[in-house]
């Protein structure tokens, strides 16, 4: 397929699968391989940080006024203590990915059972956490360091990091739109700060022949994700998790089914 092509589909998959909960990252690499991408383990890995950066920019746009506020807030004790929190929730994705930087880029090349498993594991954490009614305790130090845990576990393709940090929150009875706001801000640093090593590093070169699909997937992933970052809020606060946990799990068997008689390839 042509590269161009190829880059709009990830991006617009990219856009709406990073806030619905449903992996991102389990959708890219489903399409990948149902569109016969070749590329190897680090190339897919590289575009894959590029969409996420779209969508944490996309976050940035979307929660401008509430980020402005709390930056402004910073002198005060409140303002302090949610940055805290935001930090003390990165902590256990950036000690893994410092940890197993190889490890983890290599399940980024078509693992298709692995990401099917974990989609399965993700539908059924919607599915429960759906069900959870007792939502009325506010963020603190512990739930943001538990949070965390979901977004380092996130780290592998198909588990939803939206799901999971959205479900542990309601698990721990946090309040559906903070913990909804939360899970989508305390990925900003970590994306920024994954983008920034990648450029010191000299893994990301603009001046590469991938660098125009992968600005193109970058516009498509922010643009779409601008809406469905919107659209992720009303369906946390209606309590409709349940459906995206069908949708996983369907998707994972299918998946499944797929690579074991279909493509086998």
């Amino acid at each position: 397929m042509n590269e161009y092509l190829e880059a709009i589909i990830l991006g617009v998959i990219q856009g709406l699968t990073e806030f619905l909960p449903v992996s991102s990252s389990g959708h890219l690499e489903l399409a990948k391989w149902l569109l016969g991408d070749s590329g190897n383990a680090s190339e897919s890995f590289l575009m894959t940080v590029v969409l996420h950066f779209g969508t944490a920019l996309a976050t940035v746009w979307v929660f401008r006024d509430y980020i402005l506020d709390i930056l402004k807030k910073i002198t005060k004790p409140e303002g302090r203590q949610y940055i805290f929190w935001i930090i003390l929730s990165m902590i256990p994705a950036a000690m893994v990915g410092v940890a197993f930087d190889e490890q983890i880029t290599a399940l980024f090349d078509r693992q298709i059972i692995l990401v099917s498993c974990m989609l399965l594991l993700t539908g059924i954490v919607l599915i429960i956490s759906d069900r959870w009614r007792n939502q009325s305790k506010s963020l603190s130090w512990t739930g943001s360091l538990i949070i965390g845990v979901s977004q380092a576990i996130a780290i592998l393709p198909g588990v939803s990091r939206s799901g999971a940090t959205i479900a542990t929150g309601i698990f721990l009875g946090i309040d559906r739109k903070n913990v909804a706001q939360f899970s989508f801000l305390m990925v900003i640093p970590l994306i920024f700060g994954k983008i920034a090593k990648d450029i010191a590093g000299g893994e990301m070169n603009i001046a590469s022949e991938n660098s125009l699909p992968m600005l193109l997937g970058f516009g498509f992933s922010f643009f779409v994700g601008i809406i469905a970052c919107k659209w992720m809020i009303k369906i946390v606060q209606n309590a409709r998790l349940r459906y995206f946990g069908y949708y996983c799990v369907a998707i994972g068997v299918i998946a499944i089914l797929l690579r074991l008689f279909v493509l086998k390839g």
